[in-house]
């Protein structure tokens, strides 16, 4: 919370401009899709920095150059996603848990990037959700989703990952990309505003023909484990 005021306040004449121009062009279509991810992207590094936080990606080459992929990345905590709007290449799009629907930027940001809420505990909103995201990355969109469905709250170390995340993916036939997510739980998930470096770790893809004879449970557990070991490698010392 004291980064969120620390960023607040270090943007205390523009924050209020940037949010009525996310707020107005998530509710028209005269911005393209890359024009309101660059607006974005353009706020998001201005807060990164107001807030003492670096981020260093890792692995941009490994990203498809073709549109239409997801991005599986471990979760732990609210700033995860400054991290990808701010060193994405291209404009995905999110999932978010039903809880934060209305929370206020978390909604406009939303709107903003046409991403979807998902009720957790209601089978036919998450087929909803499933089919939905299907047909857009099938459409060139990308999207990003946490796996673990909620933050782990452990900082590096990570949740189950959950099988039915990646049916849209199984559906769509699209790369998978493993993102490794490295301290962000000390931008906003601890009380204190010393500088911290966010390190995003976009690994290989996994393409259609390597899983299309695998399980959802099955697929879930490699994109773990490659996460986990890319944790490991460049955490350990």
């Amino acid at each position: 919370m004291k980064r969120i005021l620390l960023m607040v306040f270090r943007l205390f004449i523009m924050a209020p401009v940037w949010f009525v121009k996310i707020w107005s062009w998530g509710r028209n279509d005269k911005h393209t899709e890359k024009e309101k991810f660059e607006l974005l992207r353009h706020v998001t590094i201005h807060a990164n920095r107001a807030g003492r936080v670096k981020i260093e990606p890792h692995g941009l080459e490994n990203l498809p150059k073709k549109s239409g992929y997801i991005m599986f990345p471990n979760h732990q905590g609210l700033f995860d996603v400054l991290g990808f709007l701010e060193t994405s290449p291209q404009p995905f799009t999110v999932v978010m848990k039903k809880e934060v629907e209305n929370t206020i930027l978390l909604k406009q940001v939303r709107v903003l990037l046409k991403g979807q809420c998902m009720d957790r505990g209601d089978i036919r909103d998450s087929l909803r959700v499933i089919n939905q995201m299907t047909r857009e990355v099938k459409e060139g969109r990308n999207y990003l989703i946490f796996p673990e469905g909620t933050r782990s709250r452990q900082g590096n170390h990570l949740l189950d990952f959950k099988g039915g995340s990646f049916k849209s993916a199984v559906n769509a036939k699209c790369p998978i990309v493993p993102v490794a997510v490295i301290d962000s739980y000390q931008a906003f998930d601890t009380n204190s505003i010393k500088r911290v470096t966010v390190q995003l770790h976009y690994l290989k893809p996994l393409f259609y023909e390597e899983y299309s004879r695998m399980r959802t449970t099955e697929i879930a557990a490699v994109v773990k484990g490659r996460i986990e070991e890319a944790i490991k490698q460049h955490t350990e010392s």
